[in-house]
């Protein structure tokens, strides 16, 4: 005989007036000028920088319904203002080299010494190739420039 399922208590969610919010809320047409998300800051191509921290949540779509009540999901977003944002940190050219090589170290076969585009398995520890005999497509590798001997115009 099967056992009867257990009803679980739904998880209450606390419903606090629009008014007792602690921070503004704003539906996604209603949103002023000067604020945006950290995905619209970024594709600006700007850091919130400045921004101490929200100043104005965007209400999700089920919580646009509901206007008299505060907006407590996961989904709502937080707004930044926009003339605190500075522009994106460009790296220098020690850590473009420094990820390089991090990334060549994944990327290459530790026993044909091939770098591919994509990071090889750690637990492999080499590339199909190697591992099995599967022959590696070659468009997936990377071609290096050929050594030069010499730099000497004559």
């Amino acid at each position: 005989m099967p056992r009867p399922r257990k009803k679980r208590r739904r998880r209450e969610v606390k419903k606090v007036p629009r008014s007792d919010a602690a921070l503004p809320e704003y539906d996604r047409s209603t949103v002023p000028e000067g604020l945006v998300t950290r995905r619209q800051l970024r594709d600006m191509g700007l850091s919130p920088g400045g921004n101490e921290g929200p100043v104005a949540i965007l209400r999700c779509r089920l919580c646009a319904t509901r206007p008299q009540w505060s907006c407590r999901h996961p989904t709502r977003g937080f707004l930044l203002r926009v003339d605190l944002a500075v522009p994106k940190r460009v790296p220098t050219l020690a850590q473009e080299w420094a990820l390089d090589q991090a990334m060549a170290a994944r990327q290459t076969c530790g026993q044909c010494r091939r770098r591919f585009y994509v990071c090889l398995s750690k637990k492999l520890g080499c590339c199909l190739e190697c591992f099995d005999g599967t022959p590696a497509d070659p468009s997936s590798l990377m071609t290096l420039p050929a050594p030069v001997a010499h730099r000497l115009a004559a």
